[in-house]
């Protein structure tokens, strides 16, 4: 049984996974949020011409969605499981 302190909780969780799957799908459309902290690696960054290079579309559609995407489902999945 879950208190109305951690079902606030899970209700930011699952809001600001939502913007970031947001944010991420609009990168693969127009390119936006290329620079977002998010998308950063944690060590070594690719620096083509003195810039930070974006990260790469196929990384952000077959490793960043999904994990993403798996953390809202199992999120939603504590609510629901607490009814």
């Amino acid at each position: 049984m879950l208190d109305d302190n951690k079902k606030r909780d899970i209700a930011k969780r699952i809001s600001r996974l939502e913007a970031d799957i947001v944010k991420a799908r609009e990168y693969l459309d127009t390119g936006a949020h290329s620079n977002w902290h998010k998308f950063q690696p944690l060590f070594n960054r690719k620096i083509s011409d003195g810039k930070t290079a974006p990260p790469h579309k196929d990384w952000v559609r077959n490793v960043f969605l999904p994990n993403l995407e798996k953390a809202l489902n199992e999120t939603e999945k504590l609510i629901d499981r607490d009814g």
